[in-house]
């Protein structure tokens, strides 16, 4: 039975015995790190995530405002 390259490198992973799958958390918490960094930070022209995200925001609370005080 042939062996991937990405079980060879589970395997070759420290820290099994002693923290068995937790052993990966430091690689998804940079990763997860890096995207939240990635998406303040990086703008396409003049938006980012954040932005776009407020926008949206702003638009919902308008919109559940004026339903709720709109005549009907």
């Amino acid at each position: 039975m042939r062996i991937s390259w990405i079980q060879k490198l589970v395997n070759k992973w420290p820290g099994k015995r002693a923290f068995g799958i937790y052993r990966f958390l430091p690689i998804f918490f940079l990763l997860g790190a890096s995207l939240e960094f990635s998406m303040i930070n990086w703008k396409v022209g003049e938006v980012n995530f954040y932005n776009t995200f407020k926008k949206r925001q702003a638009r919902d609370l308008i919109e559940e405002k004026i339903k709720k005080y709109s005549v009907s």
